[in-house]
């Protein structure tokens, strides 16, 4: 059973929060995730699009491309529209080796407007999470044919957040839409981290090791309070400073026979959880829980 370990830069710049963002310069957020023992990283707004200035940069702290977010609209768009909006980043993932493209749907969501309260997300019903599953199947099978794959990523504020959601996008998708697995996410919504795994282990391809401070999550006021303001008041953490057991989850993961990339997102207030010192505890905590559950770390 092999892991690697990843990371993703919103612990250093937030996209949709500036106030909780790092002035730190790409290459500098590169060596603290090397630093703290992290060999790959997800992409974010200061990473060139040129794979040709960015590999140089990647080689010399040792870190490689493990994934990235892509705003999809297929929602509210069509596929072949889609097509054209990620032709870039596919083609630099493709030449940076990276393993997939993080869709992420913000056809209709709030998760980045503060100003929505969580209470008011999209909820789409089962006939329309059928349409829906048949657009990203199609879209999802295009990428893979085109040398890259994507993984859906279930998310807070948007139309697919709870187990039921990602049980019936599963149902009504196919193989061809691979699942991105968000615990914290999960854990946020409601639904049963451990359960969502054994359902739909077959289709999970990437992980996010996001923690939750379960607390912050409880006093929410849902009809009153945003996914931004949750993010504000330190709803997210690193696994190790969290509520959720991740060496049950890591476990489970392994049981089913899941290898590849387990990347730590958790976007809080470098202020008050700097980056370096958060992305240690988080590296520290997988590298615990990795050997519990029989997996060996690339480095």
């Amino acid at each position: 059973m092999r892991a690697k370990l990843g990371i993703a830069p919103i612990a250093w710049w937030n996209d949709d929060l500036p106030e909780l963002s790092d002035d730190v310069s790409l290459e500098e957020c590169l060596r603290q995730a090397r630093e703290a023992g992290f060999t790959g990283m997800e992409t974010g707004r200061r990473f060139p699009m040129d794979a040709a200035v960015l590999e140089p940069i990647l080689r010399q702290h040792g870190i490689t491309v493990c994934g990235g977010w892509f705003s999809g609209r297929l929602l509210v768009g069509d596929i072949d529209e889609e097509k054209d909006r990620i032709a870039a980043q596919m083609e630099l993932f493709k030449a940076t080796s990276a393993p997939c493209i993080v869709y992420g749907e913000t056809g209709r969501t709030i998760q980045g407007d503060r100003g929505t309260p969580l209470a008011m997300r999209p909820c789409l019903d089962e006939d329309q999470i059928k349409a829906y599953g048949r657009k990203l199947t199609a879209f999802g099978e295009w990428c893979a044919d085109q040398g890259m794959p994507i993984s859906y990523h279930h998310h807070m504020a948007a139309p697919i957040e709870s187990e039921q959601d990602v049980d019936l996008l599963m149902k009504h998708s196919g193989e061809g839409l691979p699942l991105l697995y968000d615990a914290g996410h999960m854990a946020f919504a409601g639904g049963d981290v451990l359960r969502v795994v054994d359902k739909h282990h077959a289709r999970i391809s990437h992980v996010h090791t996001k923690d939750v401070r379960q607390p912050v999550i409880d006093s929410l006021d849902r009809s009153k309070e945003s996914f931004l303001d949750a993010v504000v008041k330190g709803a997210f953490t690193v696994p190790g400073d969290g509520s959720l057991d991740f060496e049950a989850i890591v476990k489970r993961l392994a049981s089913h026979g899941y290898e590849g990339w387990f990347v730590v997102e958790a976007e809080q207030d470098p202020i008050k959880s700097p980056p370096l010192e958060m992305a240690k505890i988080g590296h520290e905590q997988l590298l615990r829980v990795m050997a519990a559950a029989g997996y060996t770390v690339e480095g």
